[in-house]
């Protein structure tokens, strides 16, 4: 076997993360550093692609640089990316198109198109999803045919990021099984190819989509001269990868069927590892970075998200200069945990800018439901943790349903995992066990594994993700003291978006 430094890059929703890890899989550097998006309208959202290439540069930069870490002895690199992130290529790999991202909403009407000329089972039936703006890319590439006209005729490949990524630093065109599932037009379920019925209904030219890959598979040789003049060794092996929670979970070692895995950060993530192609409505299913492997993933978008707002909004007094952000989040735990647990009547709905799983719905937004004149900042701010618990509970009474399996506890990663107050609310909500994992940003390491495996340092990834040490940070136990208002409060939670869905609509500028 080869040894070596591994790499591995996570293209995040605003930043850019960079690990790497040597043949033992320990880490030797981490270094991160944000990016632009391109946001004219609430509707819009892209990345700007070259100052994404900036911020990665930054990042290796920091490593040689700040760590002292010899770039000499890189032998592989491989990409995490957020998912779907559509980019339109050249033949050369330019970028005629920045890439659009999951909350991008322009491709409402296409996500309808294709629904009505596929037919929303046969649609399921082939990918395992349905159609949704932004959240599946093939809304995205009939967005781009419809409306830039000009840039689909000049459109060798569209891409996800680490298609982008990968041209760039390989010259070759590739996307892997984990991000096409999220394409709409992949074979999710059983052929695990370009779907030539799914193509011609949509009318997606099947050209356009680039050669398929297992995420361990080498596409080709480094040629970029920006990486290889800071020291990589030109000709290191160029390694797919796969979607940002794929590689996060084989980190945590979520490759078997069974495994469990919760990721917290801007969008708290359910994964189930199963190793059958029996999917559910409610989810999005893909495929795994670990072959012959599929996940589930419950995606609530925007819970860190909410509680980010809620801080930006509701606790300005404490966002000064001098105050450590951490300590304004550590104090808005202590006020949670001041509150009575069903924060007195209050039940919030995270839907903040449309929401995937389980309900797959770009007109959705956030809803406080409850609010008295005895409603204080505390309540809300609890009422957003259990918001999340109850969307936690749901996803997996559906995991549990679809697979016949008992979901008894799970491994949590990601920098929000670590708030003890926040998990207990999830445990005792969801009454499974918490395994909290030290360490914040697995995707990067994921990544880096996968580059092991392609590039000969690691014989499989199973015998990579066993390599990574994985302290544990707090077991949570879940509490049953509270089960009386909880169960109240999650009726409540699972019958509301029922009854408003139609309410949303209603003067929606996406409708």
């Amino acid at each position: 076997m080869i040894t070596g430094y591994l790499l591995g890059v996570d293209v995040g929703t605003t930043s850019i993360k960079v690990a790497i890890i040597n043949e033992k899989a320990q880490l030797l550097g981490m270094s991160s550093s944000s990016y632009k998006l391109i946001t004219p309208d609430q509707d819009s959202v892209q990345i700007d692609t070259e100052d994404m290439w900036r911020a990665y540069l930054k990042c290796i930069r920091l490593l040689k640089d700040g760590k002292g870490i010899d770039l000499s002895k890189v032998v592989g690199i491989s990409i995490s990316s957020l998912c779907p992130g559509l980019a339109a290529l050249d033949e050369n790999g330019k970028v005629l198109v920045d890439p659009i991202i999951y909350s991008d909403r322009r491709s409402t009407e296409e996500a309808e198109i294709i629904k009505k000329a596929v037919g929303e089972d046969r649609l399921f039936e082939i990918t395992a999803n349905t159609a949704m703006a932004g959240a599946m890319s093939g809304t995205s590439m009939l967005w781009i045919k419809r409306n830039l006209p000009e840039a689909y005729e000049k459109t060798k490949y569209f891409g996800h990021v680490n298609t982008l990524m990968a041209q760039r630093m390989s010259g070759e065109f590739a996307i892997d099984y984990s991000n096409a599932s999220y394409t709409n037009l992949f074979e999710t379920t059983g052929g695990l190819k370009w779907s030539e019925e799914l193509c011609e209904k949509t009318g997606i030219d099947i050209q356009k989509l680039p050669p398929l890959h297992s995420s361990t598979d080498v596409v080709g040789g480094l040629i970029n001269e920006d990486l290889i003049k800071m020291g990589i060794p030109q000709g290191t092996p160029i390694v797919i990868g796969g979607g940002d929670t794929a590689c996060a979970t084989l980190a945590a070692g979520v490759t078997k069927a069974g495994d469990v895995c919760e990721s917290v950060g801007t969008t708290n993530v359910l994964t189930i590892c199963v190793d059958e192609p029996k999917f559910d409505r409610g989810f999005i299913n893909r495929c795994h970075v670990v072959d012959g492997k599929w996940i589930y993933q419950g995606a609530l978008s925007h819970t860190g998200a909410s509680y980010q707002w809620f801080r930006d909004n509701y606790y300005q007094e404490f966002l000064t200069g001098e105050i450590d952000p951490k300590y304004v989040f550590n104090l808005m735990n202590d006020d949670a945990a001041k509150a009575e647990a069903g924060s007195g009547g209050v039940v919030f709905l995270p839907y903040m800018l449309g929401e995937r799983s389980p309900i797959w719905d770009p007109y959705a937004r956030g809803v406080f439901f409850g609010i008295s004149l005895h409603t204080g900042r505390k309540e809300m701010n609890r009422a957003i943790m259990e918001g999340c618990g109850y969307g936690l509970k749901q996803l997996a009474d559906i995991a549990e349903k679809v697979t016949g399996r008992e979901i008894k506890s799970f491994v949590s990663i990601g920098g929000g995992a670590k708030s003890t107050v926040w998990a207990q609310i999830k445990a005792d909500i969801t009454g499974k066990d918490i395994e909290i994992l030290d360490m914040n940003d697995m995707a990067p390491i994921g990544a880096a594994l996968l580059a092991g495996v392609g590039a000969n340092v690691f014989k499989d990834v199973y015998e990579a993700a066993d390599m990574v040490e994985k302290k544990v940070f707090k077991c949570i136990k879940s509490n049953h003291d509270n089960d009386a208002v909880y169960a109240k409060r999650y009726k409540v939670y699972t019958e509301l978006y029922p009854k408003i869905k139609e309410l949303y609509k209603v003067g929606s500028n996406l409708y």
